[in-house]
Order: C-alpha cells, then sequence, then structure tokens
C-alpha cells in the first residue's frame, strides 16, 4: 500500500517511529560540529542550544543555559595536566576531581560541580584541551530544573565532540570587528584576539615572537575623552597599557586628521619580546561619536621605515560599516 506521496505505507511508519524515538531520547547531539565566529574551538551544541548573542558560545532561547567556547594560551592545558598529575585536588560537596576525557580532538580533562547563581542553584561544568599553539577551553552553566534535560552524560556527550580547526578563514574575523579592513598591506597572519574587539595583523606566526617582525593589533576603546582638548592626554594614556613593551619612550603625540576625523598619533620607542628587540612603535586613535578606533603597530627598529608605510595602508583602509 502506498501513500498520495507515492511512498511505501510502511516506509512512513518507519520514519514516524524513528523520529519518535529521537524525540523520547532526549537531547542528543545534532549531525556537525558548530564552530561560535572567531574561534578555533568548535562542538556539536545539545538540542535546543543556539549561538549566544553576547559572547562566544551557544545558549537556550532564555538564555538560562549557557555554553561558553574560547581560546587560552598554549601553556593553560599543560598547567592544568601537570596540577592533575602532580597531586589529585582537593574535593568539597558537589565538586568532582578533574577527569581526563577523550575527545575528538585528543584528551581533555573536565570538571563538574554544583554552585549557586544568585538564589538558583547550578551545574558548572568546564573542560579545557590542547589545541597546539593554543588551548580550548568551554564552560556551561545549566540551573536545576534543566538537569533532567541536560544530564551529567549529556553535557559530557557534547565535550566529547570537541574539534579544533588551526585557521578562522580571515574573512570570518574581519567580518566580525565593528569598522571594514579593505587593505591587510600584505601580513601574512591574520588571528583574532578578542572576537568581535580586537584582531591581529602579522609577518609572523610564531605568537612567542610576533615581536621580530612588523604587527598590528586594532580594536575599539569604549571610554573617549569628553573634551577635545583632552585627547593629547588620553593618547599619551592609552598609550601606556600597550602591552608588550618595556622601557617606553613617548617620542611624539600629535593631533592629526584620519580620513576626515579627529586623531591622534602617539610614537614610541620600546624593548619587546624575550629577546629585548628594540622596536618602534606607532598609536593612532580615531574619535567618533561612540567610540574610538584603536590602531598599534610595532616593528623591530630597523624593519621601521619599510613597515611604517604598510602600517599607514591599513590605517587608511579602515572605513565604518
Amino acid at each position: 500500500m502506498q501513500t498520495e506521496s507515492g511512498y511505501p505505507m510502511k516506509s512512513v511508519r518507519l520514519l514516524i517511529a524513528a523520529v519518535a524515538l529521537l524525540i523520547a531520547a532526549g537531547p542528543g547531539l545534532a549531525a556537525d560540529p558548530v564552530f561560535p565566529p572567531g574561534v578555533r574551538v568548535g562542538l556539536t551544541p545539545l538540542p535546543g542550544l543556539v549561538r549566544a548573542k553576547e559572547f562566544s558560545g551557544f545558549e537556550t532561547e532564555d538564555q538560562s543555559v549557557k555554553v561558553l567556547v574560547a581560546e587560552l594560551p598554549a601553556q593553560a592545558f599543560g598547567e592544568v595536566m601537570n596540577a592533575v598529575n602532580a597531586e589529585p585536588p582537593a574535593t568539597g560537596p558537589g565538586v568532582g576531581k578533574p577527569e581526563r576525557i577523550e575527545t575528538a580532538a585528543g584528551p581533555a580533562y573536565t570538571t563538574a560541580e554544583t554552585a549557586r547563581d544568585g538564589a538558583t542553584t547550578v551545574r558548572r561544568y568546564s573542560m579545557i584541551l590542547s589545541g597546539g599553539s593554543f588551548s580550548g577551553y568551554i564552560a556551561a552553566q545549566i540551573p536545576e530544573n534543566a538537569l533532567k534535560i541536560y544530564t551529567d552524560e549529556a553535557v559530557r556527550q557534547m565535550f566529547a565532540s570537541v574539534v579544533i580547526r588551526q585557521q578562522v578563514p580571515v574573512g570570518e574575523q574581519l567580518d566580525l570587528m565593528p569598522f571594514k579592513v579593505s587593505d591587510l598591506a600584505g601580513f601574512k597572519t591574520v588571528r583574532t584576539l578578542a572576537p568581535g574587539a580586537a584582531v591581529l595583523l602579522a609577518d609572523g606566526e610564531d605568537t612567542n615572537t610576533f615581536e621580530t617582525a612588523p604587527f598590528m593589533v586594532l580594536g575599539l576603546i569604549g571610554n573617549m575623552p569628553s573634551q577635545p582638548d583632552d585627547r593629547g592626554r588620553f593618547a599619551q594614556e592609552v598609550a601606556t597599557t600597550i602591552p608588550g613593551i618595556r622601557d617606553a619612550h613617548i617620542t611624539m603625540n600629535e593631533p592629526i586628521r584620519i580620513d576626515g576625523q579627529a586623531g591622534f598619533e602617539t610614537r614610541i620607542d620600546a624593548t619587546s619580546g624575550k629577546n629585548n628587540t628594540a622596536v618602534t612603535v606607532v598609536q593612532w586613535l580615531k574619535f567618533g561619536s561612540q567610540n574610538v578606533v584603536r590602531l598599534i603597530g610595532s616593528a623591530p627598529r630597523e624593519q621601521w621605515s619599510q613597515a611604517f608605510p604598510r602600517f599607514r595602508a591599513v590605517r587608511d583602509g579602515i572605513q565604518p560599516r
């Protein structure tokens, strides 16, 4: 016997039965892993989880269940592994010691604990694994009223599905930024530092020795001076917060126009990195109505004259979305 669509009735019944079994089984895993934009860590989210709106990861529509996906420095995984192997950590009520788990990306360590989020009892999970040049980190929080659906075993299955990609497409990274980057000036490496907030352009690939070649950091500053006359002082102050440099000496701090907007250019001679590389650094601030675009370029002193035109090309290619 056939249905009106031409399919055998027996096949339709089998299909309905299969769907019913899937529904009855509770939250299983979807077919393919999903990578949050700009992140090299992905997993197969449990049913009911969608991409989070305000952080890197996944959440339920009511935002009660959250799964954070992030990257940590490469040494973080090794530190956890060494700590676990050296001495079993103390445990308390509702706290389980870190345990090894095999994932699609290799071995990892997970923890689970019962905690409080305000007046709500929650179950918290975390996992760390090696991504080679970085460590992958996942943290989940599930309120007590959702634990019958998102069980310990379901979360464990989700963690076990984690995968690593070594590269994030350049377009995907730049699309997250609040401004357009139309000229990469030949930089070979593009790497997200904070999704949607900061991106690195570099000639080198080793994150431990970026200072030995020209590189740039593009991002935003949320606060800004209330008066135009304070911009020079503001530029100097934020220049002192540039990470990775020491023995810094400001050699220039002048107002300029950048694409018709008010800006400030600050130059610094400093030392950077394990090898005490002498570098020259330029910081450009482009003042908007709501925030400040901050561009930092750094090059070894002997490469400065070749690097500066590239820095300027990237700067002049920054446009609002």
